[in-house]
């Protein structure tokens, strides 16, 4: 069975070796600070809690199990630490009021020119189709299409069963694509 590179690294960080720790902190923060700016919507507080986050990490090395997949299970960690952070300083009292408050969940055209190439006309129109979803939705869809990770992993990190993620994949594409045929139609009819 081969090890994978990022379990290795993994590996090497849990027995204190600080380049394997260096080498983790410089491939996961980008993600993981993007991810937070979605959740949150505040750069500092994002910055912040990450920051907080991987010196916990650190500090907490030798206390932390068996991790299997290092990647989902930096996801998870991290949004719990900064949904507490979101909640101390916002007195949000669930999930729910942090997400569907009006900063949550925001897709940019900056993000969809980095992961694919399209006229501009048409990363309006998706980034419209994409911010029409419900927050859970929007989220879901990062996760699997921006931050590349599975269903079973996205599950994990939203706290949610692979039942959820899966049938939230599939209202969110039927909710996109009648929006986006009406969307065509009404051009048709109304050049």
């Amino acid at each position: 069975m081969e090890i994978s590179p990022e379990k290795s690294l993994w590996f090497m960080f849990i027995k204190g070796d600080l380049n394997a720790f260096s080498s983790l902190f410089k491939h996961f923060y980008p993600m993981l600070h993007n991810y937070g700016i979605k959740i949150s919507g505040n750069s500092s507080l994002t910055e912040d809690s990450l920051q907080s986050f991987f010196v916990y990490l650190y500090e907490n090395k030798g206390r932390i199990g068996e991790v299997t997949h290092v990647k989902s299970y930096l996801f998870v960690s991290y949004r719990r630490a900064l949904l507490k952070e979101l909640k101390k300083e916002k007195k949000f009292t669930s999930y729910d009021e942090i997400m569907e408050s009006e900063k949550g969940f925001v897709f940019s055209i900056e993000e969809l020119k980095s992961k694919q190439e399209t006229t501009q006309l048409k990363s309006t129109a998706l980034i419209q189709l994409l911010n029409s979803l419900s927050t859970r939705e929007k989220e879901v869809i990062y996760l699997k299409y921006y931050s590349n990770l599975k269903s079973s992993e996205i599950a994990e990190v939203m706290n949610i069963t692979y039942q959820s993620v899966s049938n939230t994949l599939q209202k969110a594409f039927a909710k996109l694509r009648n929006k986006s045929e009406s969307a065509a139609i009404s051009r048709v009819l109304n050049p």
